[in-house]
């Protein structure tokens, strides 16, 4: 008999191409890997995974966690807080640095556990509240997609949280995603006052067009937006979004080894903002040449 050779569409090629890149991305070993949960400075601790991180800010009137991570990770989470002596349940505000699934997919969970109040940026809260698929790169990946989770408060640039004696600043930091959010807050350590920031993310992901984008047209500018705000804020404890932005493991092996002040690295901050900015500048000046180049 014959060999029957079936040969799929080119669409259908690229869809598969782009699912699966989905599912490679959501299974990064280290997202979902186990990281003993520790102390930062202060009231700030943090409760994530190797690769995705989630902090936990403690306060007599209940507590904050930025960032619920994936689905899959709420227990994670909740083993993180617990193992630090504190309650899952005695978080009463939720916060993200942005909409992408890892960040916010496991938002909908820890809001029905906790009763947590979920206050994004609103240029994110479009997205959070569609599971993603309202978003201008992955809202056509499946993979991508997640529960979608009713807000509770809006944010604007510049909105500060409030919750006992702690006081966070949403900074708008957009581009990797149009409420992208950078937060900043004050911890107090051995007597010292320290300016904490909690980068969003300036990165430009594979595929993002900075050029002639119809979904997002202003993205350039607004990560050019971005790179002044980062810039611009002090900057004594550098955190972000994943543990990889400011050296978390070596940071903390540090701790562990007797350096009280390891994580304190304003030039570790100044450094990682001046690199993700010349990044950004490579990319939008490699897509211009290219977009020119078009007849």
């Amino acid at each position: 008999m014959p060999q029957i050779i079936t040969i799929m569409p080119l669409r259908l090629i690229c869809l598969a191409m782009s699912l699966a890149v989905g599912v490679l991305a959501q299974a990064a070993p280290d997202w979902t890997e186990p990281f003993p949960p520790h102390h930062i400075a202060g009231n700030l601790y943090y409760v994530g995974s190797r690769g995705l991180a989630s902090y936990l800010i403690a306060t007599p009137q209940g507590n904050i966690l930025i960032n619920s991570s994936l689905e899959s990770s709420v227990p994670l989470i909740r083993d993180s807080v617990e193992k630090l002596g504190f309650q899952f349940n005695d978080i009463k505000v939720l916060l993200i640095s942005h909409a992408h699934w890892d960040h916010s997919a496991g938002s909908a969970q820890i809001k029905k556990l906790t009763g947590a109040r979920y206050m994004v940026m609103d240029g994110d809260v479009e997205v959070v509240e569609s599971g993603g698929k309202t978003d201008f790169q992955y809202g056509q990946t499946p993979s991508s997609l997640f529960p979608a989770t009713t807000v509770d408060r809006v944010l604007h640039d510049g909105d500060v949280v409030k919750l006992g004696d702690t006081v966070l600043t949403a900074h708008l930091t957009p581009g990797h995603t149009k409420g992208c959010t950078t937060w900043t807050l004050k911890a107090r350590e051995n007597g010292k006052s320290y300016d904490v920031v909690i980068v969003g993310s300036p990165n430009v992901n594979p595929g993002y067009k900075l050029v002639n984008n119809m979904q997002y047209p202003q993205i350039a500018s607004d990560y050019e937006r971005t790179f002044r705000v980062l810039r611009s804020l002090p900057c004594d404890i550098f955190l972000g979004a994943h543990g990889s932005y400011y050296g978390m493991e070596a940071k903390l092996a540090k701790m562990k080894a007797g350096d009280r002040n390891a994580f304190v690295d304003p030039d570790g901050y100044k450094n990682y903002v001046s690199d993700r900015g010349q990044a950004f500048r490579a990319e939008l000046q490699k897509q211009l040449q290219a977009a020119n180049r078009k007849p």
